[in-house]
């Protein structure tokens, strides 16, 4: 890859790696308030109120969706960015 074509897909993927963990934390929100009864915010893992057993299961959800839609973002970046330049991003 050219200098010119990393500079300009450097900001490119920030951009698009940031819109995806905002799209992430939208998606486990609305999936967060399908699993948990109360309608309740996820547990804060210092909450000592919430039992071991929701914080874990909050995290396992959470970070399942986030590494998902990040790579589904990331990817769709890189076909796009390859699309326009005919170049491969890596």
């Amino acid at each position: 890859m050219s200098a010119v074509v990393k500079a300009i897909y450097k900001p490119l993927s920030l951009a698009t790696s940031v819109l995806g963990g905002i799209a992430a934390g939208v998606v486990f929100k609305q999936i967060w308030k399908r699993v948990d009864d109360n309608d309740a915010a996820a547990p804060n893992p210092k909450d000592l109120h919430r039992s071991v057993r929701e914080v874990l299961i909050a995290a396992v959800i959470q970070g399942a969706f986030f590494g998902l839609v990040k790579a589904a973002v990331d990817r769709a970046g890189a076909t796009g960015y390859r699309a326009l330049t005919h170049e491969d991003p890596v």
